[in-house]
């Protein structure tokens, strides 16, 4: 295998709030990837940083009574300190208020700027007079405009939904001083995202393949089709008081978010190759051969994937080989929620003294490819962690490593035949080669495992992994090496000493291959497990070709992971209930603490019995799907109800590729009047549920069969 160079980056948390379970999703899926791809054997770097700017930073250490930079410094220690609790191991964690983030900063503006790809123009706001300062959306609170709430903020009703300006609300005021703000225009700088050398660049770059498919079909829906131009220039100015970077040649105008944030990982990777002696511009250059990967949620989508790309391509740096967004995390099905406990920061986890791995594990066994959310389902998380990894995976050491050590001093023994008998006490009737029997198996799938890992499929890697175990225990059970260890020294009886060094043998070389697969996942379990195998360095990827040799001394097992006792998870949403709440940060909900979360619309009018009984929702097959020339949103899907097949036309293009669609069930309601569309008659309506950041078709579970009535 050629030796890879590898960037790898998340998204940057925010200098405001503390790092909580939803976080963590990104940053552990992350550091599994990094630490299987250096188990290959690749050069990667890790970088990341506190995303440090903003009003929010400024107002609150206002507020502290400390300067800004002494806040950033105290949460970056405690962010830091954080993620250094859960294994997730950064080559350089730094911070976007640093001197290579502001030289790349105005680096690219300038270039941006000689282009002709910045213009400014004047833009109203709501000022505070109060505090001298024009206020950001979310410093801007009032009555909705659609329903009424009160304390709303300025860009999005918490109530039902809505999505507004803020010079929409009723009655605003300033969420700072409570003044009632005014109106008043700035002049404010813009990255021309609407040029054509960016729409046209951007057209090819997204459907190039560095997107996932369902973030390739929502950049389609935010670019439009072919001719079309719906992309805004983007506002990247901010005025004083303001804490960032100021802008060349523009007093009082400071860089806003999006054009030093994303920047940080340019200046966190400076920083590393500065102390290290790495080659920066190899990893940058505009033809670079190295891979440069960022990990991010899928609420800023629309930056790394428009914003970001366009902005490097235009000032001649290279641009992301693949961008990997990722789902949010709910608890028990639902929101984090501070009421009930579920909204849980790392530092309350491990203060609780559960184990971080057991989170890792969970979250493995839970995230795919996709962008689709998971689910920390306390109850089951106990359950799953207490039976993989205990009941399965560990139990296979202690078991066999006790016999080895009562009967053969621990030592390994001739692996070359493993003996497979038809009960204990009866003639050998097979004699095979071990790689037959177990562990045949687990070295042939030692390359599905690395293209799983690759792909990011981490929930089919632990099921894999899983399968693999119950094999091993599977066949110790069956030869019973139990009954033959206690014959051991029986003279009349003496049990079969060979066989019984062999299996256990085997088993322990079967823990060494699970280990190695696991260790991306469990890297503190599988440095203990190491030490007990009685291993000389660290185990590689590579190491799945080799096998412990006969005399090989293991260690006495101790315990390498416990169980979970659901009273610790008790005790934690207990710990979480009073007020482990984010911080009023209002620079950008959508990139920390609750704001990772759905906005889920209020019941609607409650109806009776009989209102329900005239909807006819059928069980419905995909026998085809496609694209609409034309349309923005639709696919056009053929769907059979088991009498007759149906044409509907359903706006879920940008979720969606027609391809994985067919074959699928889904929900139809079946005695919809037929609609005249311009693109043709639609026969029904498909059922799917959405929130604004998704959108998700129904189906029912495996047996139905189209035509099955719902009820």
């Amino acid at each position: 295998m050629s030796k890879r160079k590898i960037l790898v980056t998340s998204a940057l948390p925010y200098a405001n709030g503390s790092i909580h379970l939803g976080h963590l999703v990104e940053y552990i899926q992350t550091d599994i990837w990094v630490r299987f791809q250096k188990m290959q054997g690749h050069e990667v770097h890790y970088v990341c940083a506190d995303d440090t700017h903003g009003t929010p930073i400024m107002l609150r250490a206002e507020k502290e009574g400390i300067t800004p930079e002494a806040l950033i410094a105290r949460v970056q220690k405690e962010h830091e300190r954080d993620f250094a609790g859960f294994h997730v191991e950064f080559d350089n964690y730094y911070t976007t208020h640093s001197p290579e983030t502001r030289h790349y900063s105005e680096d690219i503006y300038a270039k941006l700027k000689t282009a002709g790809l910045i213009t400014s123009r004047a833009v109203e706001q709501f000022y505070d007079p109060v505090k001298q300062m024009f206020l950001p959306d979310r410093f801007i609170k009032g009555e909705c405009p659609k329903c009424g709430a009160k304390d709303q903020y300025g860009d999005n009703c918490e109530a039902c939904g809505a999505a507004y300006a803020p010079t929409d609300l009723k009655n605003p005021y300033s969420a700072v001083s409570g003044a009632i703000p005014v109106k008043k225009a700035s002049e404010h700088f813009f990255f021309k995202l609407s040029d054509n050398r960016c729409v046209d660049f951007l057209r090819a770059w997204t459907t190039s393949g560095t997107l996932q498919p369902e973030a390739a079909n929502k950049m389609r829906e935010w670019l439009g089709e072919a001719g079309e131009n719906k992309l805004s220039d983007w506002d990247i100015s901010r005025d004083a008081p303001y804490f960032g970077f100021e802008i060349p040649d523009a007093p009082g105008k400071y860089f806003y978010v999006w054009l030093d944030a994303p920047v940080g990982y340019m200046g966190s990777f400076r920083k590393l190759c500065d102390d290290k002696g790495i080659d920066f511009d190899e990893f940058w250059q505009k033809d670079s051969t190295a891979e440069l990967y960022h990990f991010i949620g899928k609420d800023i989508l629309y930056f790394h994937a428009l914003f970001w790309p366009a902005m490097l391509e235009n000032a001649g740096y290279r641009t992301p080989s693949k961008i990997f967004a990722h789902g949010f995390l709910t608890v028990n099905g639902e929101k984090m929620s501070k009421s009930r406990g579920t909204f849980i920061t790392a530092e309350s986890y491990l203060q609780q003294g559960l184990n971080p791995e057991w989170l890792r594990y969970y979250y493995a066994a839970k995230l795919n490819a996709t962008m689709e959310d998971i689910d920390l389902n306390l109850e089951d998380f106990v359950a799953r962690v207490n039976s993989d990894l205990v009941g399965k995976y560990i139990n296979i050491a202690s078991r066999a490593s006790g016999i080895l050590h009562k009967h053969f001093q621990g030592k390994i023994g001739n692996m070359v035949l493993g003996l497979h008998t038809q009960g204990i006490g009866s003639p050998t009737e097979n004699i095979r080669e071990y790689r037959d029997v177990v562990l045949e198996k687990l070295v042939l799938h030692a390359d599905s495992i690395a293209r799983l890992y690759e792909q990011r499929q981490y929930s089919a890697v632990t099921r894999l992994i899983m399968e693999l175990t119950d094999n091993v225990n599977e066949w110790w059970n069956d030869l019973a090496p139990w009954e033959l260890s206690k014959n051991f020294s029986k003279p009349k009886n003496p049990g079969d000493p060979e066989l019984l060094l062999r299996v256990c043998s085997v088993v322990i070389e079967s823990f060494r291959l699970l280990t190695l697969y696991i260790k991306p996942i469990l890297p503190e379990l599988t440095k203990n497990a190491e030490n007990f195998l009685g291993l000389d360095r660290e185990l590689k990827f590579e190491d799945v070709n080799l096998h412990l040799s006969e005399g090989h001394q293991i260690n006495p097992y101790q315990h390498l992971i416990t169980r979970i006792d659901p009273k610790q998870i008790d005790a934690m949403t207990e710990a979480n209930k009073p007020a482990l709440a984010p911080t009023s940060d209002t620079h950008s909900r959508t990139r920390h603490a609750e704001a990772q979360q759905h906005a889920t619309a209020p019941i609607t009018d409650i109806i009776s019995i009989d209102d329900f009984t005239k909807i006819d929702l059928r069980v419905a097959r995909i026998v085809n799907a496609e694209h609409v020339e034309g349309a923005d949103k639709l696919l056009k899907l053929t769907l059979d109800i088991g009498t007759e097949q149906r044409t509907v036309f359903a706006g879920i293009k940008s979720a969606y590729d027609p391809e994985k669609l067919k074959g699928r069930l889904t929900v139809m309601v079946a005695n919809l009047a037929p609609r005249k569309m311009k693109f043709g008659l639609s026969e029904g309506m498909v059922l799917a549920a959405g929130d604004g950041n998704g959108l998700y078709l129904l189906g029912p579970d495996e047996g139905a069969q189209p035509g099955m009535r719902i009820k």
